[in-house]
């Protein structure tokens, strides 16, 4: 007996009707996919492509044709080389910019209180690119350099350029034009307060020139800093500090010369005097502290002291104390001095002499002993920067 056909209900209905729904809304979406596919890979697309793509090479070629290869590329074209850099005659400071010392084409500036050692680092810098034959100029605004004390620290008189500009124009011009010839390796400017605008020193005494110092800088490094990262020169700015009056929260310091310098700058240092050396009831020198305020090519805020004896400048041997203590590599008992190797026991220990003084002289006259300690210090150095 044939089966009796199945009535269909409203809800077999309204199901029927769904799914229709949904297969029709599925080929909806695959015809839209289908249709954007041919679109896209239409030849009139292609086509306009190609046609951005020769109107952009054509373009970058006339802009090298007019300004030169360097004027534009991409980045994987870019020339991908480390920073070369000129020692700071500090072991630790060398270490505390991160590249080994000041980066070539960049420009720098050092600022910080009265005989605080600013002078005096600018020319170790000098005394370490003249050992490599370079050439480097000194730019005396303040009309105060001491040639004998510069000769005490190394640096080669005979071989440097020296100018004592009239007024902040002409010191300004006389660095562009050192730095445009591409054959200095450092150039130092003592300092910026001196950089007195010409208005200013031909005009009356007690006449106001406000912000002309600041206008003259800004200026001036507008066109530098281009010239700069061109060459190959290290562009040394000292500066002094000034209390800004009615600042009663922060700091009140502040460096003259505007805020160009501040931001036109790839490293800024902060130096100071945190304590004195005696010998018996006498000075003989003191010790200070750097603080790498900005640096644009390594991590900045790292700080680092060392000694600077009058008349000698930076003390590479109470260097070698400071940072062979910080490395376990010297140990102090009392006053007296030793030095043990890594790795080394006690058989190993050499003592270096009773006070600081005595163990500088140590090392002053082994210079065998004072390049091992330097060669295992850079060693600890680089093993705790790998960390």
């Amino acid at each position: 007996m044939p089966a009796k056909p199945k009535k269909t209900t409203k809800e077999d209905k309204e199901a029927e009707v769904e799914k229709d729904d949904r297969k029709s809304t599925k080929e909806v979406e695959k015809d839209d996919r289908k249709s954007t596919k041919e679109v896209a890979s239409s030849p009139s697309e292609k086509k306009g492509t190609k046609e951005s793509s020769k109107e952009i090479i054509e373009t970058l070629r006339s802009i090298k044709t007019k300004f030169g290869d360097d004027a534009i590329m991409t980045l994987d074209e870019s020339r991908k080389v480390d920073v070369e850099a000129i020692s700071t005659g500090s072991i630790g400071l060398d270490d505390a910019l991160g590249i080994g010392g000041y980066p070539r084409g960049r420009i720098i500036e050092i600022y910080g209180p009265e005989s605080s050692g600013k002078t005096t680092l600018a020319l170790h810098a000098i005394a370490e690119a003249q050992k490599g034959g370079g050439i480097c100029a000194f730019i005396d605004a303040e009309h105060a350099m001491d040639p004998v004390y510069a000769g005490n620290l190394g640096v080669k008189l005979d071989e440097l350029l020296i100018s004592q500009p009239d007024n902040g124009e002409q010191a300004l011009e006389i660095v562009e034009s050192l730095v445009r010839s591409g054959k200095l390796d450092v150039v130092v400017i003592d300092s910026v307060a001196a950089l007195t605008p010409r208005d200013e020193i031909e005009g009356e005494m007690g006449a106001h020139h406000v912000g002309k110092q600041a206008r003259l800088m800004s200026q001036a490094l507008r066109k530098l800093t281009g010239i700069v990262s061109k060459s190959k020169t290290v562009v040394i700015f000292i500066n002094q500090i000034r209390m800004q009056i009615g600042v009663m929260f922060g700091n009140p310091e502040t460096t003259p010369g505007g805020k160009a310098l501040k931001f036109y700058t790839s490293v800024r240092l902060d130096i100071r005097r945190i304590a004195q050396i005696k010998k018996g009831d006498e000075v003989v020198g003191g010790r200070h502290r750097v603080k790498v305020v900005k640096n644009k090519v390594a991590s900045p805020f790292r700080t680092t002291e060392f000694d600077l004896i009058y008349g000698e400048g930076i003390s590479g041997e109470g260097e070698l104390l400071a940072l062979g203590e910080k490395y376990k590599m010297v140990t102090k008992a009392g006053s007296s001095y030793s030095y043990t190797p890594p790795g080394g026991d006690e058989s190993a220990m050499v003592k270096l002499g009773r006070g600081y003084d005595a163990a500088r002289k140590t090392l002053q006259a082994d210079k065998k002993l004072k390049n091992e300690l330097l060669k295992n210090i850079r060693k600890g150095m680089r093993e705790e920067a790998l960390k």
